[in-house]
């Protein structure tokens, strides 16, 4: 029985963890597939986090967090796109910055605005009727926050976007020939703005399921490489959100396993159990490395007329 508890426990737990993957992951799916790496995810995430949860410590209003986290994130996902798109940056780098510079001011604005930390009533579980009744199926996916919900939508929204629509025709056609997809009237530029500008919404709404969805608190530097494991998980997925899903999935729930291995008595040092995740992920893309067919476009600023 305990362990029958237990389980349920794990795996709920780990799939509540894999919302801000989710999240960020998707949105760097879309840039990607049209060519545009963007490492400044973390940066995108931390800034997402800070400034959801400071509108919703400030108004108490759930709705608001998210709209001014939607805002921040399709601010800098517009600068990351000018940068990436319009001024031809070698993406690397300037993703880096990105992340630099949200890193910066999400701890700046922390410190201005708070002695120490505090938290807030983030979003409650919401019970979907009947489903949520159902013997452990029920804790485990129906009895979730709503941040939860739309991360798990976003996957067949995703898969329906890029494989069935002629915008996900566009994306796939700039990111693996941009040439060709700039003769026959596509606009690289603008399909690129779109995907980098729609990564940096999610990812900030990723940073925001963090603050005001998970741990109902901010603190410095508290993505913790989750955006930089977000931009792994896009190529261990192969580009194909279900894929990714499934990454981010088998990510988090190692990462909520460690989280509560003690509670059944077994024995492990923290640091082993810490570092569980991570080198899950390392291996992970190891073998994942093996069958990569990258857009073949990603990363290679687009000239017209070259």
């Amino acid at each position: 029985m305990i362990e029958d508890l237990f389980t349920v426990s794990v795996l709920a737990s780990g799939i509540r963890l894999a919302t801000p993957y989710l999240y960020a992951a998707i949105g760097e799916t879309f840039g990607q597939r049209s060519g545009v790496l963007n490492l400044g995810v973390e940066g995108i995430m931390l800034m997402g986090a800070f400034t959801s949860f400071y509108a919703v410590y400030r108004s108490e209003s759930l709705a608001l967090g998210v709209l001014v986290a939607l805002v921040v994130g399709l601010l800098m996902g517009l600068a990351t796109a000018f940068i990436n798109v319009t001024l031809k940056a070698e993406q690397g780098i300037s993703g880096i910055g990105i992340y630099m510079f949200g890193l910066g001011l999400s701890e700046l604005l922390f410190n201005i605005s708070f002695d120490t930390v505090v938290t807030v009533n983030g979003f409650p579980k919401v019970a979907i009727p009947v489903l949520s009744d159902l013997p452990v199926v029920g804790e485990m996916f129906f009895n979730q926050n709503l941040l939860v919900y739309f991360a798990f939508a976003l996957v067949p929204v995703a898969w329906f976007v890029l494989n069935k629509t002629t915008l996900g025709l566009n994306i796939r056609a700039v990111g693996q020939n941009p040439e060709a997809a700039d003769a026959m009237g596509i606009s690289v530029n603008r399909v690129r703005y779109f995907t980098v500008t729609l990564g940096g919404v999610l990812a900030a709404m990723a940073g925001a399921s963090l603050s005001i969805s998970l741990v109902n608190v901010f603190q410095q530097n508290m993505t913790a490489g989750q955006g930089f494991i977000a931009v792994a998980l896009v190529y261990f997925g192969a580009w194909r959100p279900v894929r990714v899903m499934g990454g981010a999935l088998l990510f988090s729930l190692v990462n909520a396993l460690q989280l509560q291995v003690r509670t059944v008595g077994i024995d492990i040092p923290d640091e082993y159990a810490s570092m569980a995740p991570y080198v899950l992920t390392i291996i992970a893309l190891v073998f994942a490395s093996r069958r990569i067919d990258q857009p073949a476009a990603l990363t290679k600023p687009f000239e017209r007329g070259e």
